[in-house]
């Protein structure tokens, strides 16, 4: 008899053990505090929505906040690594936290989703958010048709203002735009009035604010406030409603550019988002109220999406919990083809990990404290 339940106990904890096995664990590091927070929080919202299973495997999402700092984001990323043995890693959605976090999943060879734009050729890192490049060419197209000649740069002193930078100048060159002042600051400054006055003196046709989040506003209404009457163009990063709040009437026409998921319903019927788009904004603002709908929110959303796709094909390979399988999900998100996401249209292939195509980006204008799709 003893020998009996001795069996049975084993034979349950081989079952038990093989029900963990199946689990599809997910370490997601956001800025829930911090600079970063605006970002990061309606992140974790649209987290709250994920389902339960994906593939009938259960999935478990373990969301730490990286406090918007790169050493917590890599105490994050290999706690990950280490303790929770997870199958994928996503964030942070702060570049430089994310661009510390990335050696660490390259080490555990365990693919890491960043929600920020992150230079570097890690094989095991994919990126949400649209490549600069991307971007660069939606608003370098956007400033022919205005008929922009000179342009001034107020960038972040980080990756983030050296990779947007790195992405517009050729493109600008290439259109007969000249560059013609390039100031930075860092997300820490509370002030930019020096390098404000800097580029309004050199009185550029339009200047390009490279910034993220509530961090953009302040740039914003520094110039503005020393007089500058040219045109301003923000990133994708900036597309939230964090830059009306903080930059107030301040804010009223500029240039921003981001991936259709924020402004769904504006999109022509003919983009090939905005079925994904609309789908978004709907269950958030279901779920969050009205007028709620956040990029980054957005970016949450596509990680489902590219999940229901690659995950199938990864277990074909293997079960989760194994490094065959994070293997093979670095595989499928590298050749599942081209997949359309609420931002845009995305093909990951083994030379590209950014993999957005140039139909993705999306010129809005700030009109009376709202964004709106220029045509």
């Amino acid at each position: 008899m003893k020998i009996q339940r001795t069996l049975i106990t084993a034979a349950v904890a081989l079952l038990a053990a093989g029900a963990a096995l199946a689990d599809i664990n997910i370490g997601v590091s956001l800025s829930l505090t911090g600079p970063g927070s605006g970002l990061g929080i309606p992140m974790q919202n649209q987290f709250k929505l994920f389902p339960k299973e994906i593939a009938g495997e259960k999935v478990n999402l373990i969301i730490l906040d990286d406090a918007s700092d790169p050493g917590k984001g890599v105490s994050n990323a290999r706690r990950f690594v280490t303790e929770d043995k997870v199958d994928l890693i996503i964030g942070s959605c702060l570049t430089p936290v994310a661009g510390a976090m990335t050696p660490v999943a390259a080490e555990a060879k365990t693919v890491q989703l960043a929600a920020s734009p992150v230079g570097g050729d890690s094989p095991w890192l994919f990126r949400l958010p649209q490549g600069n490049e991307v971007m660069a060419h939606a608003m370098v197209e956007h400033m022919k048709k205005q008929g922009i000649k000179s342009v001034g740069f107020l960038g972040y002193t980080d990756a983030y203002g050296e990779l947007w930078l790195k992405a517009l100048t050729p493109l600008a060159e290439k259109a007969g735009i000249k560059i013609v002042a390039t100031e930075r600051f860092a997300r820490t400054d509370t002030s930019v009035t020096p390098q404000a006055l800097k580029l309004t003196s050199a009185n550029p046709d339009a200047i390009l604010i490279v910034a993220s989040g509530s961090g953009a506003g302040m740039p914003q209404k520094a110039i503005i406030e020393r007089g500058y009457k040219g045109k301003v163009y923000q990133t994708h990063a900036a597309a939230t409603q964090d830059l009306m709040r903080t930059a107030g009437k301040d804010a009223e026409g500029t240039f921003v550019v981001s991936g259709p998921a924020t402004v769904a319903e504006q999109l022509p019927d003919s983009h090939p988002s905005k079925k994904m788009a609309v789908a978004f904004v709907t269950n958030y603002e279901k779920a969050y109220g009205p007028g709620s709908r956040n990029q980054f929110a957005g970016h949450s959303a596509d990680v489902l999406t590219v999940l229901e796709k690659a995950v199938p094909l990864a277990l074909k390979k293997a079960k989760p919990g194994t490094p065959e399988f994070r293997s093979a999900l670095r595989d499928a998100f590298e050749t599942m083809g081209r997949t359309v996401i609420s931002h845009g249209v995305l093909e990951w292939t083994p030379q590209n990990h950014w993999g957005y195509t140039n139909e993705t980006g999306v010129m809005l204008k700030v009109v009376n404290g709202a964004f709106k799709v220029e045509q």
